[in-house]
């Protein structure tokens, strides 16, 4: 369980497509669990983007420093 998912749950509305709706009552599908999963998995996604986003400048600086200067310690690698 995340931080996201602990603590108090909240009442809210969904749409959904109607057949998606009829097919997952036909298999008995907790629809919350459902939800919660889909959203948290979403939601760590678009997390994982904006660090990218974030630290893009960062990762870009050292795949430069690398290129000009090579790998630190590589003199040491077994391979």
């Amino acid at each position: 369980m995340t931080r996201e998912t602990a603590g108090v749950r909240q009442r809210t509305n969904v749409t959904l497509p109607e057949a998606l709706l009829r097919v997952a009552r036909q298999l008995n599908t907790n629809l919350s669990q459902a939800c919660e999963r889909g959203l948290s998995a979403a939601v760590l996604e678009m997390k994982a983007a904006q660090w990218r986003q974030e630290n893009q400048a960062a990762m870009d600086a050292w795949n430069a420093h690398v290129e000009e200067k090579g790998l630190p310690l590589a003199e040491y690698r077994q391979f």
